[in-house]
């Protein structure tokens, strides 16, 4: 006797957007069919995709599934689930909201929409009793999402940090391995396809900002959105500040931090800090050795303590094999009349400001090359309440500069301490201001 299970009737799937991930998907779709099938325990049938222009050529893309009518679409009857690649705010949130009214299930890849107004997905998602994966919408093929929500929803996840571009990690890369300034190593990857033409997404950390934003709410079960995050980019990385890391034994990267914050006492979290900024880590850092346009998040839990994810963190195939894995388990939950994990928020934390943030600051000043100086810049640094680990002088005469390192200080006084060393006779000009993470 077989114990083979007779397959359901198809589940019927609608795709919006068709460019890089969704030819894609529809590929890995048709290629894997009688795998899906069997994982789900039904066929899954794609039945419309729903694109801007339909005469444009799209490889291995059936022309009769494509439509302009992607309100039609998602609302068809016998659609089951809704697949989201198209991007952006409008006309995604507005689709995906007509989806689930319509009782569909949604997969998305839409960092930006999820980061912007998440809440109102969520809600709708609670509302109409359907499901919203979202693994794709934060470091591509990389399993990351699910864990924080499933696999260490029974720890106490204290930290994430990570490299969660692979545009800007191949810039720095590039900048620190061949000593290329930012608009050159910008220029490599645009003629790899790792940049866009218009980069401001990548280079300005938008892209990583929204990501973050993602991590923290699962991590720390609190709504955060991309305009709570504290956003830096790397247009302003200079080879001078690839020499200073060097000197210290560190690599400049862009990194997504999100944080609990302790309270006094230890046992509550006072708040969560979310930022995207260039810093200083260690090459002994395991996310020091990340190149290329790679991605890679470094977790810290309370009993799982240091996990790494890594991987390709872009591109159509690894994209859409995330896109993939959610399609197959949110498939299973139709099959089976269950939903997977809601929106999780109990623990509503509030998002601190980056002044109240304690992080490191490497600070390279043009000074004047006369006897008093050092003193003179040390009683700045104390006058703000912050410790200096490390100062070294390099140069001498008009090429005098001074490279100071901080203990761990909150990030407003900090902060105060460059601006009001701005104001120094001595100081001709604060050349570099770079955070640094890792131990003192």
């Amino acid at each position: 006797m077989s114990s083979v299970q007779p397959l359901r009737p198809p589940l019927k799937i609608a795709l919006l957007g068709c460019g890089v991930v969704g030819t894609e998907v529809v590929r890995l779709l048709h290629e894997q069919a009688d795998d899906l099938a069997a994982r789900v325990g039904a066929p899954l049938e794609l039945v419309g995709i729903a694109v801007r222009r339909k005469d444009k050529r799209r490889e291995g893309v059936p022309p009769e599934l494509l439509t302009t009518d992607a309100t039609g679409l998602v609302t068809r009857p016998d659609v089951d689930i809704v697949i989201e690649v198209i991007g952006g705010i409008e006309p995604a949130r507005g689709l995906l909201l007509d989806a689930m009214k319509s009782g569909k299930s949604v997969v998305t890849a839409n960092k930006a929409l999820l980061a912007e107004d998440g809440a109102t997905l969520f809600g709708a998602a609670r509302e109409h009793g359907v499901d919203l994966y979202y693994e794709a919408s934060v470091a591509g093929a990389i399993p990351l999402l699910r864990p924080l929500r499933e696999s260490l929803v029974g720890d106490h996840v204290h930290r994430v940090m990570g490299i969660v571009n692979g545009t800007t990690n191949y810039i720095l890369d590039k900048m620190d391995s061949s000593g290329a300034g930012f608009t050159e190593a910008l220029e490599q990857a645009q003629a790899l396809g790792y940049a866009e033409a218009d980069p401001t997404a990548d280079v300005e950390g938008f892209d990583a900002a929204a990501k973050a934003a993602i991590l923290a709410q699962l991590a720390f079960h609190t709504r955060v959105t991309a305009a709570d995050v504290h956003r830096e980019g790397i247009a302003d990385v200079t080879s001078a500040d690839m020499a200073s890391a060097r000197a210290m034994g560190c690599v400049v990267k862009l990194l997504a931090i999100c944080q609990r914050v302790p309270s006094e006492d230890g046992r509550n979290g006072r708040g969560v800090s979310v930022r995207v900024h260039p810093v200083m880590i260690p090459r002994t850092h395991p996310l020091a050795n990340v190149r290329e346009a790679y991605n890679a998040v470094f977790v810290e839990a309370q009993s799982a303590g240091s996990l790494m994810f890594y991987g390709a963190g872009a591109g159509g195939a690894p994209t859409a094999s995330a896109v993939l894995g959610d399609l197959v388990a949110v498939a299973r939950n139709r099959v089976h009349g269950t939903r997977g994990p809601a929106e999780s928020t109990y623990a509503d934390l509030p998002v601190l400001p980056m002044a109240d943030t304690v992080t490191r600051y490497h600070v390279s000043l043009d000074v004047a090359d006369r006897s008093g100086v050092l003193a003179r810049v040390a009683d700045v640094f104390a006058d703000h309440g912050v410790s200096i680990q490390a100062v070294r002088q390099e140069g001498h005469g008009e090429e005098a500069q001074l490279v100071i390192v901080t203990h761990r200080a909150p990030d407003g006084a900090l902060s105060a301490t460059v601006e009001h060393l701005r104001d120094q006779e001595i100081v001709r000009e604060v050349a570099s201001v770079m955070r640094v993470e890792g131990d003192e």
